[in-house]
């Protein structure tokens, strides 16, 4: 018995529901798979991308520390470098006072007298030469003419021979420097500085490092002492 029209009817509508479910049914799931893959690339893609933030701060954060740290230590070696000139003019201030009495001391006859014989015993032990030339400055051509024979003596006495020195008259010493002698052997190959200058920079370039403990106290982070 074949079918009727309305079973025919029937059984497509039937076949067109079902098919309409499972299209339904597979598009939701379709759906549900595709937000799922969505969800799950957003959140790789956001932790991704925050992970790339956090290391540029962190970068960031690094390179801001390094530069606060070499400002720090561009300032602090600024700072010492400041402190190493104000000393440093301190004790060149020092020195210049000193100098500048050294002055005042050549114009006190009576106590330059003995410090100039004094210069000129130690630039004669030094060279210990038969025949020397000694200049000086043309205001003390008398006073080494003083002191020179004493000098002499203790010279020939201590070495056991006699010097001959010949006082230069034709050529001086600076007016302005503050007094002493220059001595020259050999014809003039050989040379010893001995003016009041002279002494004060070996006496100066042994004294300051005890100048700047006087001035300014002992360097803690300093651990040999001259």
């Amino acid at each position: 018995m074949g079918l009727s029209d309305n079973d025919v009817q029937k059984q497509l509508r039937h076949m067109m529901a079902f098919i309409e479910q499972e299209a339904n049914e597979k598009a939701e799931e379709i759906d549900a798979k595709a937000e799922e893959e969505f969800n799950i690339e957003k959140g790789r893609l956001v932790q991704q991308q925050r992970a790339k933030i956090m290391e540029y701060y962190e970068k960031k954060e690094k390179q801001v520390e390094l530069q606060r740290k070499i400002q720090s230590s561009n300032m602090l070696n600024q700072a010492r470098l400041r402190i190493l000139k104000a000393q440093e003019d301190h004790v060149k201030n020092v020195l210049d006072e000193a100098r500048s009495r050294l002055f005042h001391l050549s114009n006190d006859t009576n106590r330059y007298g003995s410090i100039l014989q004094g210069l000129i015993s130690q630039a004669l032990f030094q060279l210990l030469e038969s025949k020397v030339v000694l200049r000086c400055r043309q205001k003390d051509i008398g006073a080494v003419e003083v002191a020179l024979p004493h000098s002499l003596k203790l010279l020939n006495e201590s070495w056991g021979q006699d010097t001959k020195v010949t006082i230069d008259r034709e050529n001086f010493l600076n007016p302005d420097i503050a007094g002493g002698v220059e001595v020259f052997a050999r014809d003039g190959k050989i040379k010893v500085v001995s003016t009041l200058e002279s002494r004060l920079e070996l006496i100066s370039q042994q004294m300051i490092p005890e100048i700047r403990n006087y001035l300014f106290g002992r360097n803690p982070n300093r651990k040999f002492l001259e």
